[in-house]
């Protein structure tokens, strides 16, 4: 995740999944969770949280919030760590409830489009990891697609939440890669940054190259950063692989990509990948 830290700090049963999870998620209507947040009684927790980020709103991180960020955002002006903390206190009250009902809190954070209730969601959901199912994939690619609106959600919940699940259900990763044509940029960078972590300890490599190369001509700049995210987590334990890649593909990589996917390589890889020799 891009570091705003002193700031803000399948087997046969997956093919019948596939074609829900389509159709959900081109065209998302209830919440997957279960009942829509707008027409259930608020959960005392929401309103906890939330006049606890009211009151730990400070002037200096609301001043400097939007700097971050290209597109408007929603904020409290809260840092990261006291994020976590809230985040962690309200975790010890809710962990002993059925997921379900788990994760309608986590659609009542969403739907405010507030940032520091979306980080709330990224760190509670990866302590369920143990309890994810296959069906649950329905609800984080709708989360995905209806409420993430920026680089830090789309990072704070893809790298931890939907990497574990890809861990557990590794067949799953095919259906990352019909993201990677999504008319939503975060659905198209979420297609790349759901396997930053497996991709760091050498997983998933072949993968990785491909959903790099579906993405690869892409124009949008935060997709850009994406992929060449993956490529340089890849290259730490598979350099020569995902160098032979950018090397092939230089020509039409975006430089945006490309000094992403290099940043770890040593000066000479870095030249050759640099250099315009067509």
């Amino acid at each position: 995740m891009e570091n705003i830290n002193h700031c803000i700090n399948p087997d046969s049963r997956h093919f019948t999944h596939f074609t829900e999870v389509s159709i959900r998620f081109n065209h998302p209507t209830t919440p997957l969770s279960g009942i829509p947040p707008n027409q259930s009684p608020m959960d005392p927790v929401i309103s906890q949280i939330r006049q606890d980020l009211e009151n730990s709103a400070e002037p200096g991180t609301k001043k400097s919030f939007q700097r971050f960020f290209k597109e408007d955002v929603q904020y409290y002006g809260v840092k990261t760590a006291t994020v976590g903390n809230i985040a962690k206190k309200y975790w010890k009250e809710i962990k002993l409830r059925d997921k379900k009902e788990i994760f309608q809190l986590c659609e009542e954070l969403y739907s405010s489009h507030i940032t520091e209730e979306a980080f709330i969601v990224s760190n509670w959901v990866p302590h369920l990891k143990d309890r994810f199912e296959r069906e649950d994939f329905l609800v984080f690619s709708h989360w995905i697609d209806t409420y993430i609106s920026n680089w830090a959600m789309c990072d704070g919940f893809c790298n931890h939440s939907m990497g574990d699940f890809i861990e557990k259900y590794p067949e799953f990763i095919d259906e990352l890669k019909p993201w990677t044509k999504s008319g939503n940029r975060w659905v198209r960078r979420a297609s790349a940054v759901s396997l930053i972590i497996p991709a760091k300890h050498g997983k998933f490599l072949e993968d990785v190259i491909e959903i790099a190369g579906m993405l690869l001509t892409d124009t949008d700049d935060m997709v850009q950063k994406g992929y060449g995210w993956l490529l340089k987590e890849a290259s730490r334990k598979n350099r020569e692989e995902v160098f032979a890649f950018i090397i092939r593909n230089k020509k039409e990589m975006p430089r945006t990509a490309l000094r992403y996917a290099i940043e770890l390589m040593p000066k000479e890889m870095k030249t050759d990948a640099m250099i315009k020799d067509w």
